[in-house]
């Protein structure tokens, strides 16, 4: 298989692997597809450790690097996976933060190896592509969330 035109890169400690089928079990469309091991010594580890994984997020190609500790995630960079449901917005939500994760403000929270996710309902970004009154409601709702309640934004958009 050769690699995608446009690939994201993600920088790991050494836990790219463990992440990779993490999310391949927790997202459809998502798999690892490759687990490369380091031909020689490399700073952050031996040869033969796993250097990277080619794995899909929700149909975005991937690849996890095991750099070591030099380089932290932030929230400059998420994924942002649109929910249809409070059903399936809970289910990775808890996902997420169950394994280690950590909740964050307005939809946001953070995986254990520090990857920032938006959990997103569609409810809410219908409200705010809507413009005016009801984005307005929608928006200072989200803003007291920490997990996005479906059914707050869709009384929120009524007004």
């Amino acid at each position: 298989m050769t690699m995608a035109k446009n690939t994201v890169c993600l920088w790991y400690d050494k836990d790219a692997e463990a992440a990779a089928r993490f999310y391949a079990q927790t997202f459809p469309d998502s798999a690892v597809t490759a687990v490369r091991r380091a031909p020689s010594d490399f700073p952050s580890g031996k040869a033969g450790d796993v250097l990277l994984v080619e794995f899909t997020v929700a149909g975005i190609p991937c690849v996890g690097l095991n750099g070591g500790p030099t380089f932290r995630h932030n929230e400059a960079f998420s994924f942002q996976i649109a929910t249809d449901d409070q059903q399936e917005t809970d289910r990775y939500w808890d996902a997420i933060v169950g394994n280690g994760g950590q909740e964050s403000a307005c939809g946001w929270c953070k995986d254990r190896w520090g990857i920032s996710w938006q959990i997103t309902p569609r409810v809410l970004t219908d409200a705010l592509a809507a413009g005016g009154d009801e984005a307005k409601r929608a928006f200072e709702a989200m803003m007291e969330m920490t997990r996005i309640d479906v059914a707050a934004i869709e009384a929120a958009r009524r007004g």
